[in-house]
């Protein structure tokens, strides 16, 4: 006899994920990740800070939505058999050209950044299954920052794969698709070195 049949994870697991988790539905799997240290959170919070003063028109043009950890349905057939939640996502406004006050959007952004976290299972879940949703639902850009080796890998779709088109490490100053309208300063993305 075969094994049993794997039964899908649905909307209700996300729902009924454990509190403090993220919960997501990627690959036919439910995935739960912890909440992110500070050093992500820091990278979060500086990226976003630059990129509201862009989508505002300080320094570039304006034209964006930005959200954090917003849950994503992206699913093609059942919006919610796939869920995602990229640290930050954006939305050009001539795409999306109102913000719902929505509990998830179902309508793909225009770009997301991923910040690393260590380990194999955010690894995987963050360079394995989240391209391979982003792509199928036709994501232009995928970021990824990883907080500890102070890099940024831009990375554009090309068909259904992802192309690494530029990258920065340290505390370079980027002009990176499709904000190259403005400088960003990844100097300010960085947790300060500790004081003894």
């Amino acid at each position: 006899m075969g094994e049993p049949a794997r039964r899908l994870p649905t909307y209700d697991d996300v729902v009924n994920a454990p509190d403090g988790v993220t919960a997501e539905i990627l690959a036919g799997e439910l995935v739960l990740s912890p909440r992110p240290a500070v050093s992500h959170s820091r990278v979060e919070g500086g990226l976003g800070a630059d990129l509201e003063l862009f989508a505002r028109g300080s320094g570039g043009p304006r034209g964006w939505w930005f959200l954090r950890e917003l849950e994503l349905h992206l699913g093609a057939q059942d919006p919610k058999s796939v869920v995602v939640v990229p640290d930050l996502a954006g939305w050009r406004r001539d795409h999306m050209p109102v913000l719902l006050d929505a509990p998830a959007i179902t309508l793909p952004p225009d770009w997301v950044c991923e910040v690393l976290s260590p380990g194999p299972v955010n690894t995987r879940r963050d360079r394995v299954l989240k391209p391979i949703v982003y792509a199928a639902a036709g994501v232009p850009y995928l970021w990824y920052i990883d907080p500890v080796e102070h890099l940024l890998e831009v990375r554009k779709l090309q068909g259904t794969v992802y192309a690494v088109i530029q990258t920065f490490v340290g505390e370079d100053r980027v002009r990176a698709e499709p904000f190259d309208a403005i400088e960003l300063d990844m100097a300010n993305w960085w947790l300060p070195p500790a004081t003894p």
